[in-house]
């Protein structure tokens, strides 16, 4: 992917600017600020600006019972004690504002998460640039027979190279046809006089969902973190995935303590029911728990073994699971 020469010159004044400020600032964060992360073939990441840090966490946890501990040798365990204990709102004194360049469809699920500020590109007031998302070959499946949601076995290479070739010719005849229907130069004068020169708003309608658009998007760190559980997972799916990945690089780099403890306790940690709860005090004492008996469906028995790295456990006789491994 390549960004256009203008993008590159107003980047490049960005970050050459200088600011005096009394505010904590986060250097390894500063580093990243107004550089694009690329993803996917043209989308990308970029941060514009942020308000607080690790500190600022604490800060907003110690004002509810006066000063208390304020050694910074304390503040990682304080943040760790918020994030076991789910102690959210510390969390929201962290706020980072994003440029996000993604595919439509992407947009579309991201939006879903309805935590954030969102400010938009217009295909009302501005021409969508001939930018559209075309998958590799290697994210090119079938459609899942046990999920809904998800992918199932990589197309050949063949089918693959078919499926491109439809997307592409369909979003360049599309974006032809958004020409046509637009019939406007750069100053918005009729290029044609005979043909129609059809409202930006309404000429937009047929653009694929694969074309891209942007937007500033805004969001405490409470809420950014919900969204990176969800959409980092490798459950999700690929397109938005990637997006998480990149914007986990840049919560990594903001508040380091703090992303160290959500991965612990988050991304890295397990919730167990009250059911797993017992079956897992029964293997400790020796036992061997009946999964179905404690009201655990079959897809649950498979959750659970999967939290606890046991993946190749077999359903036993009765109903119940056995504790075996699978060889």
């Amino acid at each position: 992917m390549s960004l256009k020469d203008a993008d590159r010159a107003a980047i490049a004044e960005a970050r050459e600017a200088q600011s005096q400020t009394r505010r904590p600032t986060v250097p390894a964060l500063e580093e990243l600020l107004y550089e694009p992360l690329l993803v996917l073939d043209h989308g990308f990441v970029r941060v514009i600006d942020y308000m607080g840090d690790d500190s600022a966490i604490v800060q907003a946890a110690r004002v509810s019972y006066g000063r208390g501990t304020s050694r910074t040798r304390d503040d990682r365990g304080l943040i760790r004690y918020l994030m076991r204990h789910r102690h959210t709102t510390p969390f929201e004194m962290c706020e980072i504002k994003l440029h996000v360049k993604l595919p439509i469809f992407v947009a579309r699920q991201w939006i879903r998460h309805r935590t954030a500020n969102v400010n938009e590109y217009s295909g009302r007031y501005s021409i969508l640039d001939r930018e559209f998302y075309v998958p590799s070959a290697e994210q090119l499946a079938e459609q899942s027979r046990s999920n809904r949601q998800g992918r199932g076995a990589q197309l050949s290479a063949t089918q693959a190279i078919e499926v491109q070739r439809l997307l592409r010719e369909d979003a360049e005849r599309c974006y032809d046809h958004y020409e046509h229907l637009l019939n406007e130069d750069e100053a918005g004068a009729p290029r044609r006089p005979d043909d129609p020169q059809l409202a930006r708003e309404l000429a937009r309608m047929n653009l694929n969902l694969n074309y891209y658009t942007q937007w500033y998007w805004k969001i405490d760190l409470h809420n950014l973190l919900h969204f990176l559980a969800l959409r980092i997972d490798d459950h999700a799916q690929y397109e938005i995935r990637v997006y998480g990945e990149a914007m986990a690089r840049i919560a990594e780099a903001w508040v380091p303590m703090a992303w160290e403890a959500f991965t612990d306790y988050r991304l890295r940690g397990a919730l167990f029911s009250r059911a797993e709860l017992q079956a897992i005090k029964a293997r400790l004492r020796g036992e061997t728990p009946d999964l179905a008996a404690l009201g655990l469906s079959p897809r649950e028995q498979r959750e659970f073994y999967s939290k606890l790295g046991l993946e190749g456990e077999e359903a036993g006789q009765g109903g119940g699971v056995a504790t075996r491994r699978s060889a």
